[in-house]
């Protein structure tokens, strides 16, 4: 699993001369009986990974644990504060700044980390410095690209992409069950305050049964592409 660990050194770092760094965020939270608990790092890992190897970026290691609260009634999970993700970022981004590195990305996969909104729409004030990818846009754009079946309400957790992306890069960490552990819960409008819990007795809210490797290689695909644009609007 080379991709959760960039390997270069510094005399890579002074030889590339970056603008930009790629910083993959996860968490550490159930995702039903048959994905690990590190799935959002896994696949925030694949991402920034693939995007290192197609464009000029630092890749940098990932944030594992994160604000997973709405899953903290199953075993295993482990959150952060938001304030103190917050934090982190920050103290990220101002040691990129002091080392010649203006710019950031924060290449979220887990979307309970509401607080890398306001990070980045902060950091953003005086000049584009820091951008979110992917966007809920990416995603749906990457759905279309892969075929999926179902949207991105739907397939809230463990479902389909999440399965799929692990299916194609890291077959091994997929145990048995998710052809058969679909569940749909798309009417969950309380879910903040009464968590995961009250919606799935699973973990899972989605359709794990339509993963493929296919679909999984054609998302990341789709998010590579996607991220030019997200480069774009960063300054130079």
């Amino acid at each position: 699993m080379e991709y959760l660990i960039p390997t270069q050194t510094t005399e890579d770092s002074l030889r590339r001369q970056v603008r930009t760094a790629v910083l993959p965020i996860g968490s550490f939270e159930q995702h039903g009986p048959y994905l690990p608990l590190a799935t959002d790092t896994i696949i925030a890992c694949l991402i920034t990974n693939a995007i290192a190897n197609s464009y000029s970026v630092q890749h940098l290691p990932p944030i594992s644990i994160a604000c997973s609260h709405e899953h903290s009634s199953w075993p295993g999970t482990v959150s952060i504060s938001a304030s103190t993700l917050y934090s982190v970022i920050f103290d990220v981004h101002k040691s990129l700044q002091q080392s010649g590195v203006p710019n950031l990305v924060l290449i979220n996969a887990h979307g309970g980390n509401y607080v890398l909104r306001n990070i980045v729409q902060e950091a953003t004030i005086a000049t584009p410095c820091m951008a979110l990818f992917p966007t809920n846009e990416d995603w749906a754009s990457a759905r279309v690209a892969a075929g999926l079946t179902t949207t991105d309400h739907e397939d809230m957790h463990a479902g389909e992409l999440e399965t799929s992306i692990l299916l194609h890069a890291q077959q091994d960490l997929v145990r048995s069950g998710y052809t058969t552990g679909d569940h749909i819960a798309n009417e969950r409008s309380a879910i903040l305050t009464l968590g995961m819990k009250a919606y799935s007795a699973s973990g899972v809210i989605g359709r794990p049964s339509l993963a493929s490797a296919a679909k999984g290689k054609e998302l990341l695909a789709s998010l590579v592409n996607s991220f030019a644009d997200c480069l774009a609007q960063l300054s130079e």
